[in-house]
């Protein structure tokens, strides 16, 4: 089967890095069993074809995700000679294994681990870690370019639904703006898991909104917008990474705005990646693409740190690499140097790009 999987991603040239006869080691730090597997089969998966296109060696290890963190995910990286570990789904198994592998001078890049002091601990220890999951704050200030630019003119309110997470950040959002000048005519926690909201889209209207960001789930969003239309309220509304859910008992309508992660089609190599798949059988999705984007980082760093005579972490830092989700390159921090949130809009039940040029571009 991997035969056929590596003639078909022969299409795929603009990613590869010209296969060499000593191409990288990367271990592929990914849940096998367990609640999580199928997250990690979706990392190895992406992880494959990459390998199959570039020429690198993959070394798979299995990822236990428990509270302890497993120690001996470090050991298995260095016996398999690893040049580079990709994965790591669970933050307690990337700190067992970052000691070991900064004496061993192995970079790791998680796909998923989002803690701030994780990373605050990693640069402050000299451990190689690099992070291709956002970083804190990136979804607000992505939140906040969006509406300095497309809401300049418009009337705009702020809800939440009471979560810590969505609380946080509006407030994040809502302090930025006014650091702009920008304030909302509208400010409000709203009840979530309700079946009507017209209240709420009423005293909207009465607000002189016209635009709204909501922190909040998808089934409130979803129920939000249908009322807010369905009084032909003239409101638009975008929320954020918390759209990506599944629809609850009601649909997200078409037109709802979101400030989202892209996972599929978004770059020309992305839906060639799906195309490819889909013919071996294979569905592209969950973490397939930021792991298929991380062993190619891997192996075009490894050609470029060979080529220096450099570490393979200093290459990672001082060059900006095309992968399957676009151009990546990571800061002094080992934080991606861009934001990889963008403005997507709900069509057709998915997710398409809006193409704007935002604060800061």
């Amino acid at each position: 089967m991997y035969r056929r999987l590596a003639i078909a991603l022969s299409s795929i040239l603009a990613l590869a890095t010209p296969a060499t006869a000593a191409g990288p080691t990367i271990a592929v730090v990914a849940p096998e069993t367990g609640p999580f597997a199928i997250l990690g089969e979706q990392i190895r998966e992406g992880a494959r074809f990459a390998a199959a296109a570039d020429g690198s060696k993959i070394v798979e290890i299995d990822e236990a995700c428990d509270e302890q963190g497993d120690a001996s995910i470090a050991k298995d990286i260095l016996s398999a000679g690893a040049d580079a570990a990709i994965g790591f789904l669970c933050t307690e198994d990337l700190q067992a294994a970052l000691p070991a592998l900064a004496e061993a001078g192995i970079p790791a890049i998680t796909l998923s681990a989002r803690s701030g002091v994780l990373m605050e601990d990693a640069l402050k220890r000299g451990w190689p870690l690099f992070r291709l999951a956002p970083a804190p704050g990136m979804e607000a200030q992505k939140a906040v370019d969006v509406i300095a630019t497309a809401w300049a003119a418009e009337p705009f309110a702020l809800i939440d639904d009471g979560t810590i997470h969505a609380r946080e950040l509006v407030e994040a959002i809502r302090l930025k703006l006014e650091e702009k000048g920008m304030k909302p005519v509208f400010v409000d926690t709203f009840r979530p898991a309700q079946e009507q909201q017209i209240g709420l889209v009423r005293r909207l209207a009465k607000a002189g909104a016209a635009r709204v960001f909501v922190g909040g789930d998808r089934g409130d969003m979803a129920v939000i917008v249908r009322d807010a239309r369905a009084e032909k309220l003239p409101l638009a509304f975008m929320g954020g990474e918390s759209m990506m859910a599944a629809d609850a008992t009601t649909p997200l309508p078409d037109g709802t705005q979101a400030i989202v992660l892209p996972i599929d089609g978004v770059t020309p190599e992305s839906a060639a990646l799906a195309a490819t798949m889909r013919e071996a059988g294979l569905v592209a999705e969950g973490y397939v693409f930021s792991a298929h984007a991380a062993a190619t980082l891997v192996s075009k760093a490894a050609a470029v740190a060979a080529s220096a005579q450099q570490p393979l972490s200093d290459a990672l830092v001082a060059d900006t690499f095309l992968t399957v989700i676009g151009p990546i390159g990571f800061g002094a921090g080992h934080e991606l140097r861009d934001n990889p949130y963008r403005l997507m809009e709900w069509k057709q039940d998915r997710f398409t790009p809006i193409e704007t040029t935002l604060e800061g571009d």
